[in-house]
């Protein structure tokens, strides 16, 4: 019965639908008449087809005295308008309505799928530089936003549906965009370190941060959600006195930053001459006391047979000495012939312990040089001949050096294939790499550090 009904009254019904594909929300009047024309756009007949495609939502407003109720219709949906599909509108009425009976209801369409682009300016304002507050910059920002609804339930819970108009929707999203465009930008120098003159190079910082405030704020205040904020130009005013003056107190500033950290290099790498010239000289001094002391230590070992034989000596020598004066302290003293003095015992004695002492002194000297001579030409291999150089240090000759030292001296950095050497033969000094024998030593030498300039 309801069927026929229906179909009885199909000249009445009107098919509930949006026909504006393309907008974000679409208020619904019949078809053959502007919106706002007829009274009749907000009498909906029970039993009027609705049709929500996908990524649509239809929103049934009913005005109540204690305020707004809504029904939702989500798409895809093509069905008659029954109590099961409105039960918002069910509870209120307390019953079905007859077949094409009128009710009161705002239909609105949302397009749940549309991104929707607006194009903002802000227009020139003072931006202060916090290291000269005293000359503000004029700047001005271009930009497009781009943002969907997705939760339509709080879209409608900020705005009201019956007074909603896109042209209006967008104005306050601009203006709104002004407001945090203008924070973010006024605040870029000090929060982010950016002087004013350098914010047309930062464009991407200052991007980001709008980006992240303006889609906290848009979703929070508007109900949607922003898929991007694309910063197209940020301009300064450069014919402003404001930047004339900065771009000349920043030059200025510049320019004395510099110099003082030139000096400050001059003076750091004089300094570090100096250390490494005395450690340099300290170097020289500690390899040469050791060459010395090393030479010393060699002259000793060819020559200790003859200190052994020298100190035997004196051992030797010492004690016929004291043989000798036992002998003239009158031991066994026999007196012949009255006063004389003459005595014959301690002359014997005293011949008979020289002669013995005398033998012994030079059997030990015989046996120490027989042993030094088999020591020397046995044991004890010549000194190796060794080759030394004299190393050219600030236009001074330095050394001799043997090949030892000049190892330890490349090691420690104080030698290089540079320098200037010279050894007994050559006619001239010539650069230490240009020497074959040398060749080795610096086989193993650590490159020079290249300028950082």
């Amino acid at each position: 019965m309801l069927f026929k009904r229906i179909q009885k009254n199909h000249s009445l019904m009107n098919e509930i639908r949006c026909d504006e594909p393309t907008c974000l929300i679409w208020k619904w009047h019949p078809a053959g008449s502007a919106l706002g024309e007829t009274s009749r756009e907000n009498a909906i007949r029970w039993g009027s087809p609705v049709r929500v495609k996908e990524g649509e939502v239809a929103v049934f407003v009913y005005k109540q005295p204690k305020g707004n109720m809504l029904d939702f219709i989500e798409g895809p949906f093509d069905k008659i308008i029954e109590t099961k599909n409105l039960p918002v509108l069910a509870s209120i009425v307390g019953l079905a309505y007859a077949g094409g009976t009128p009710f009161q209801a705002e239909i609105y369409f949302i397009n749940l799928a549309r991104v929707i682009q607006v194009k903002f300016a802000v227009p020139f304002f003072d931006v202060y530089d916090p290291r000269f507050m005293d000359f503000g910059v004029p700047v001005a920002v271009r930009g497009t936003v781009s943002f969907s609804i997705t939760d339509y339930r709080e879209f409608i819970k900020l705005h009201r549906l019956n007074d909603f108009t896109l042209n209006d929707f967008e104005k306050e999203i601009r203006d709104a965009l002004t407001r945090y465009t203008k924070d973010v930008v006024t605040n870029a120098p000090a929060e982010n370190n950016i002087p004013v003159i350098q914010l047309e190079s930062k464009l991407s910082i200052v991007n980001d941060k709008i980006e992240y405030i303006a889609g906290e704020r848009l979703k929070e205040n508007f109900g949607v959600t922003v898929s991007g904020i694309d910063i197209s130009a940020i301009e300064l005013d450069k014919s402003s006195d404001g930047y004339k003056q900065l771009m000349e107190v920043t030059q200025k500033v510049s320019a004395r930053t510099i110099e003082a950290q030139t000096t400050a290099a001059i003076r750091d790498i004089h300094a570090k001459q100096r250390i490494e010239a005395k450690n340099y000289e300290e170097t020289l001094r500690i390899q040469r006391e050791e060459g010395q002391y090393a030479q010393h230590k060699q002259t000793q070992s060819s020559n200790f047979a003859a200190f052994q034989v020298e100190a035997q000596t004196e051992v030797g020598v010492a004690g016929a000495n004291a043989l000798g004066n036992m002998g003239s302290n009158g031991a066994g003293k026999i007196q012949m012939g009255g006063n004389s003095g003459f005595d014959p015992a301690a002359m014997m004695a005293s011949m008979t312990v020289g002669g013995a002492v005398g033998k012994n002194i030079a059997g030990v000297m015989e046996g120490v040089m027989t042993g030094t001579k088999q020591l020397t030409a046995g044991s004890v291999p010549p000194p190796i001949p060794m080759t030394t150089y004299h190393v050219a240090v600030n236009g001074q000759a330095t050394g001799p050096y043997d090949i030892p030292m000049l190892t330890q001296m490349v090691s420690a950095g104080t030698f290089k294939k540079t320098d200037l050497v010279w050894k007994q033969g050559m006619e001239t000094w010539v650069t230490a790499g240009s020497v074959e024998e040398l060749h080795p030593l610096f086989v193993n030498e650590i490159p020079p550090i290249p300028s950082t300039k």
